[in-house]
C-alpha cells in the first residue's frame, strides 16, 4: 500500500494577476510530486464537492448562503482577501471536501495527505485571511459524526494561529486544537486556543523544533486522540512574504517528520494539510510545500 494522496484540479481557480494568494501552486505541488517520482497517479484519491450540510456543521447558514450565492457584503470580501467568483465558491468546496476525504484515508491507512487546505482563519459567521470555509473544523465535526473517530487532535503549525478553528471549538471538549506560531504576526486578535505557543520574530529550527518536542508528545498523551489533523503550513520559512520565522527547508521536512513519526508509532492516525505558503516564486514554494510529502512517505513506509 503506498501513501494516500487527495488532490482535484479545481483545488486551482483564476485569481487577478499579482494577487498575494499564490493561488497555482497547489496545481505545481501535484504536478512535482509526479514528475520528480514522488507518487504515482494511483495514489491520488479525488474528493467530492463539500454540500452545503457538510459546510453547516460548523459554519451558519446565513453565511454559507451568502458566500455561495455571490450576495456577501464588500467589507465581507475585504476581510476574507479573495475576489468573490462562482469558480471561487466550487473551489473553496472541492478543499473543503479534499479534508474530509483525507481524513477517512488516515482512519483507513493510518497516514493521508491532501494537496490543499488549511484555512484555519475561517469563523463560523464570517471568513477571514483567504480562509472561507474552515476545513479542519468540518473535517473534525463531520469524522466524529461518521465515526469512529471521537476526539479529535488538530496541530496547527501554520505561522498564523488557527483563530477561526480555536473559536470554533472554544467550548467543545472532543477537539482539541493546539497552535504553534508567531506571536507577533497574523491574527493581531488572538482567540484562545487548547494550547497556544507563541514563538518570537526570527525563531529558527532549533528553537523551534525544541518548542514542538516540549509539548506535542504531552498533548498526545493527555488528550488520547482518534484522529489528529495536521496543517503543516510553510510560512515559517524564512523566505515566506508573510512569515517572519527563520526556519530552513532542512527544518521544515525534521518538523513535518516529528510530527507524523510521534503521533503513528503511537497509533494515532493523522490527515495533512498543506496550510500556508506565501512566495512570488511559485515553484519554490511548491517545492517547500513537498517537503510534506517527502517526510510522509518516509514515514509511512516505516510505521503503516
Amino acid at each position: 500500500m503506498s501513501l494516500p494522496i487527495v488532490y482535484h484540479p479545481g483545488y486551482v481557480t483564476p485569481l487577478p494577476p499579482e494577487h498575494r494568494f499564490p493561488m497555482p501552486k497547489f496545481g505545481v505541488i501535484y504536478d512535482i510530486l509526479l514528475r520528480d517520482g514522488l507518487a504515482s497517479l494511483d495514489q491520488f484519491h479525488v474528493p467530492q464537492i463539500a454540500p452545503r450540510a457538510w459546510l453547516e456543521q460548523v459554519h451558519t447558514p446565513e453565511y454559507i448562503a451568502a458566500f455561495c450565492g455571490g450576495t456577501l457584503d464588500a467589507k465581507a470580501i475585504r476581510r476574507i482577501g479573495l475576489p468573490w467568483s462562482p469558480n471561487l465558491v466550487k473551489r473553496t468546496r472541492t478543499a473543503v471536501g479534499g479534508s474530509v476525504l483525507t481524513a477517512r484515508l488516515a482512519l483507513e491507512h493510518g497516514l493521508a495527505c491532501n494537496t490543499a487546505g488549511g484555512t484555519h482563519h475561517a469563523f463560523a459567521g464570517f471568513g477571514s485571511g483567504f480562509c472561507i470555509f474552515n476545513d479542519l473544523a468540518v473535517t473534525a465535526r463531520l469524522t466524529q459524526q461518521m465515526g469512529p473517530a471521537h476526539k479529535v487532535l488538530i496541530v496547527d503549525l501554520d505561522v498564523h494561529q488557527g483563530d477561526g478553528t480555536a473559536s470554533i471549538f472554544a467550548d467543545d471538549a472532543t477537539v482539541f486544537t493546539f497552535s504553534m506560531h508567531c506571536q507577533s504576526n497574523f491574527p493581531f486578535h488572538k482567540q484562545q486556543s487548547d494550547l497556544d505557543v507563541p514563538l518570537p520574530d526570527g525563531a529558527d529550527d532549533a528553537l523551534y523544533l525544541k518548542t514542538l518536542a516540549a509539548h506535542l508528545p504531552d498533548v498526545l498523551s493527555q488528550f488520547r486522540p482518534d484522529l489528529v489533523l495536521y496543517d503543516a503550513g510553510v510560512d515559517p520559512h524564512h523566505a515566506d512574504r508573510l512569515g517572519k520565522l527563520s526556519l530552513t527547508d532542512a527544518g521544515l521536512f525534521e518538523r513535518d517528520k516529528y510530527v507524523l513519526h510521534t503521533c503513528m508509532r503511537q497509533g494515532y492516525p493523522v490527515a495533512t494539510v498543506v496550510g500556508g505558503g506565501y512566495d512570488k516564486n511559485v515553484l519554490a514554494l511548491a517545492y517547500r510545500h513537498v517537503l510534506l510529502f517527502r517526510a510522509a512517505a518516509e514515514v509511512f513506509l516505516q510505521v503503516a
